[in-house]
């Protein structure tokens, strides 16, 4: 009886956990191609998991289109001083990021790769 207790909570464990890997795959993102985009924050999302960058992003065709912009956690986000108030709705931004291979309007962004469209980094930590 106890080792099929064992069983059972093994089983169990390595089930969940087999779904917390697969959910920071990071698959989606082409990785090996990365693309500069430019934009106006529409929202900046500080939230756990990963915080988000919705960006109005003009194209060839001078039409917006919003880009949904996955970055890392806030928790690694604030070891390099970014807070919820980095950015904000308005503000202007020069990013490379990791496109979705998909080809939909979104992909990847890291905090080093982030400016304002006058070249200063978002957060002044990141310029050392």
């Amino acid at each position: 009886m106890r080792l099929r207790l064992v069983g059972l909570v093994f089983g169990a464990s390595f089930a969940l956990a087999g779904g917390a890997f697969a959910h920071h795959s990071m698959a989606m993102f082409d990785q090996q191609n990365p693309v500069d985009i430019q934009g106006v924050v529409e929202d900046f999302r500080f939230v756990s998991p990963h915080t988000f960058i919705l960006l109005e992003v003009k194209g060839d065709d001078q039409n917006v289109s919003t880009w949904s912009l996955e970055g890392d956690s806030p928790s690694h986000l604030a070891r390099d001083g970014w807070t919820s108030k980095s950015l904000k709705a308005g503000d202007e931004l020069k990013l490379k990021i990791a496109p979705l291979r998909s080809g939909a309007p979104g992909g990847l962004w890291t905090s080093e790769r982030v400016f304002f469209q006058d070249g200063k980094p978002v957060v002044a930590a990141q310029s050392q």
